[in-house]
């Protein structure tokens, strides 16, 4: 049974509205009193002839188009091109889910739009995912994925060091922006600070985040994959030193065993300065412009746009103003910071374009497998959008748990 079965002549008179067909309301409710039932037979060729006869061709489809969505038997989960099911249209959802006719978890507040999803767990829809199961193993895979994949940076880095080219012979290269932005000694900590700051808000995001693992096995997965390929980028060419400032003296790891101990050492402190770590060699691109941007794609993916906008216009100032105190330390330069944000944004989005859109997957799904193999594993059974839901992770205390039920109410 059709949603608009048992519409009165009123709601088809306010979908019409909603849906941008203001100026066949009266003609279509008040001079023909169609109701739902009716406005479930009508055809093109009703539209066309008397006693309706509407004179544009483009108006007669889209509204065929609309009608046709709703005589599908799961209730508006076909895609309507050019906007057609509008945001207000949620007015007709829940008119819907109050006669028991969608499932009582299918629509939900995300942060671009309200969204109808279908029951039937085997059609894959266009909008929310309705397979959200957090395969935990997977993101103990990606995990192990990105902690080896750090690990092999750290040891990249100890190797790169011994090839920086010596300071005399060969000074920083010309930069626009090093040439003409003068040395700040403490901007590169005030950036790590901003990563920290960043790190705790997207950790607070994943606590309440209803499909944290999801959303953890993402960002792994990502995080390890622009590593790896920095890994590549740092070995292929060795810049010399971008400031006169940094104190690099090649040859400093010649023993193995000194390697060994110094990858942990990098690797124990994240490659942070404020835990004491030093390193050169390791520019192209820059490690600390790639986690401050890819927290803050994840932050701004994963909160509501429309409830907590202050937090994403926050995230991006202390993504611009790490960018810049990276080059105000000349601890980079300008095409490092560049390149890695670039690579890390158009990775991020390409990934979640493929994720939020399943038959752009399922088209491409070979190509898919062969250059991004790690997107069609972890997101085999995850068909669609992952909703923005949160709640209280623990069982205790109950009144956390009912103020989170109440949100989603």
């Amino acid at each position: 049974m059709n949603a608009a079965d048992d519409w009165t002549t009123e709601e088809v008179c306010e979908w019409l509205n909603e849906h941008g067909f203001s100026q066949y309301s009266d003609l279509l409710c008040a001079q023909h009193r169609i109701d739902g039932p009716v406005l479930l037979t009508l055809t093109e060729h009703d539209l066309r002839q008397p006693p309706l006869q509407i004179p544009i061709l483009g108006d007669i489809k889209r509204l065929i188009i609309c009608i046709d969505s709703l005589k599908d038997p799961q209730g508006l989960n076909t895609f309507i091109p050019n906007g057609a099911l509008s945001l207000n249209s949620s007015r007709f959802v829940n008119k819907a889910r109050r006669r028991g006719k969608f499932d009582s978890e299918s629509v939900t507040d995300d942060e671009e739009e309200d969204l109808v999803d279908t029951s039937d767990k085997k059609r894959h829809s266009v909008h929310l995912s309705r397979n959200l199961d957090p395969e935990i193993w997977k993101t103990f895979l990606s995990f192990v994925y990105v902690f080896c994949v750090f690990l092999l940076t750290a040891f990249v880095m100890v190797i790169v060091h011994d090839r920086v080219p010596d300071m005399e012979k060969y000074p920083p290269l010309p930069d626009i922006f090093l040439d003409n932005l003068p040395y700040i000694p403490w901007a590169f900590q005030v950036c790590e600070i901003v990563g920290v700051l960043l790190f705790s808000i997207w950790s607070s995001i994943l606590f309440f985040h209803k499909h944290r693992f999801i959303l953890m096995r993402r960002m792994f997965s990502l995080t390890g994959t622009v590593f790896l390929l920095r890994c590549f980028t740092m070995l292929i060419t060795s810049l010399s030193v971008p400031g006169m400032h940094l104190q690099c003296s090649g040859k400093m790891y010649g023993d193995t065993w000194v390697k060994l101990r110094r990858t942990l050492e990098i690797w124990m402190g994240f490659g942070m300065t404020l835990q004491g770590v030093r390193t050169c060699g390791d520019y192209m691109f820059s490690g600390h412009t790639v986690i401050i941007t890819i927290l803050n794609f994840f932050i701004t993916e994963y909160t509501s746009r429309r409830q907590i906008y202050f937090l994403h216009t926050f995230t991006w100032v202390l993504n611009v103003f790490g960018i810049f105190f990276i080059l105000a330390a000349h601890e980079h330069y300008s095409i490092d910071v560049f390149i890695a944000f670039y690579i890390t944004s158009r990775l991020f989005l390409y990934y979640h374009t493929l994720a939020n859109n399943r038959s752009l997957m399922l088209r491409d799904k070979k190509r898919t497998q062969v250059w991004f193999p790690l997107f069609s594993f972890f997101e085999s059974k995850c068909d669609s959008i992952v909703p923005n839901e949160y709640e209280w992770p623990f069982r205790y205390p109950k009144s956390f748990i009912k103020f989170f039920e109440g949100k989603r109410k």
